[in-house]
């Protein structure tokens, strides 16, 4: 974590995170080990959170350390890497961003990418996940207000990028607290 997802500048003390393990499933049904680590705030809720997503074999691509990607987001987004901390700034402030606290993860980004509109054309990050923003149509790995990790976040206390005004972030789940 040195360097990468954990910087020189980092405001948050190590102590406060706490590294996961968790189960998941992909697509077609195979059992993967993920690693993750968050804010010891919400470390017992995403335990649970995980836990029951595996259970019923709801499908995660990837849940790999953001480090392991040189905590690169579009990297990690564009391999479909579902990632929780990352120390950083929210874009062009000084205000840190809810991943840099732990207090944030991102599922299946690719399929859910973050969208906004950038000199009046669209923008998604990560940039292979354009194909995704068409959010009447169905494909695997989608999140909208029927999906189960939509209903498990929210129903744990989480905000939903998805239900923001202005910019989209379907991927996006965070703990305000």
């Amino acid at each position: 974590m040195w360097g990468k997802s954990y910087k020189e500048n980092c405001t948050i003390p190590r102590s406060e995170l706490r590294y996961l393990r968790v189960l998941h499933k992909t697509l077609d049904g195979a059992t993967n080990e993920g690693e993750l680590v968050c804010n010891a705030k919400i470390a017992a809720t995403l335990l649970e959170i995980f836990k029951k997503l595996s259970v019923v074999g709801y499908p995660i691509e990837k849940i790999r350390l953001i480090d392991d990607y040189d905590a690169d987001d579009e990297k990690s987004m564009s391999d479909k890497n579902s990632s929780c901390f990352n120390f950083r700034f929210i874009s062009h402030t000084t205000t840190v961003s809810k991943h840099g606290e732990g207090l944030a993860v991102d599922i299946n980004p690719r399929y859910n990418p973050y969208y906004k509109t950038v000199n009046g054309k669209p923008n998604a990050e990560p940039f292979n996940g354009a194909a995704y923003l068409d959010r009447t149509k169905d494909f695997p790995y989608k999140i909208d207000r029927n999906d189960l990790s939509y209903k498990l976040f929210t129903e744990a206390g989480f905000e939903w990028g998805g239900d923001w005004q202005g910019v989209k972030d379907w991927q996006h789940f965070e703990m305000s607290k």
